[in-house]
């Protein structure tokens, strides 16, 4: 019998308050809208163990198509907890992190949506430079600029 593996990762979850918002900020960032709709009812309330649920999905996709994020806003139940002005050293979910191609025009582009620097633009050898932003809600972004050698 063969053992089962992973086959691969279909996409990173966030949920967030405003899906509009969110969806404009990651559209921005280069992602595109796939789709979006409402997921409800006793069926994914048992997936998500919460109940009957009502949830607006939107899922995101990078241009090389092959990453997704799935945007949630949870209609009902309302969200119970907040971690969104956690350090990025706090547990659990940590940040999501983006291959670009010119990380200071697209800063630029970003804080037009409220993103701000965590800390700051660092370049690691001459191979990258790196910063973890806030973005949409407070959502941390890992964006890495690969350096032409």
């Amino acid at each position: 019998m063969t053992k089962s593996k992973v086959l691969r990762m279909d996409n990173v979850g966030i949920v967030v308050e405003s899906l509009d918002n969110a969806i404009a900020f990651f559209t921005e960032l280069g992602l595109t809208l796939e789709g979006r709709g409402k997921v409800e009812g006793e069926w994914a309330g048992r997936i998500t163990g919460l109940g009957d649920q009502s949830v607006e999905i939107a899922m995101m996709v990078t241009p090389d198509g092959h990453s997704r994020l799935e945007i949630s806003q949870f209609l009902t139940p309302a969200t119970i907890s907040d971690h969104r002005t956690a350090p990025v050293n706090a547990l659990g979910y940590l940040r999501v992190m983006f291959a670009v191609d010119n990380l200071d025009e697209l800063l630029s582009r970003l804080s037009k949506h409220g993103a701000e620097l965590v800390g700051e633009i660092v370049q690691y050898e001459n191979l990258y430079r790196l910063c973890y932003i806030r973005g949409t809600e407070g959502i941390i972004i890992g964006l890495a600029e690969q350096l032409n050698n």
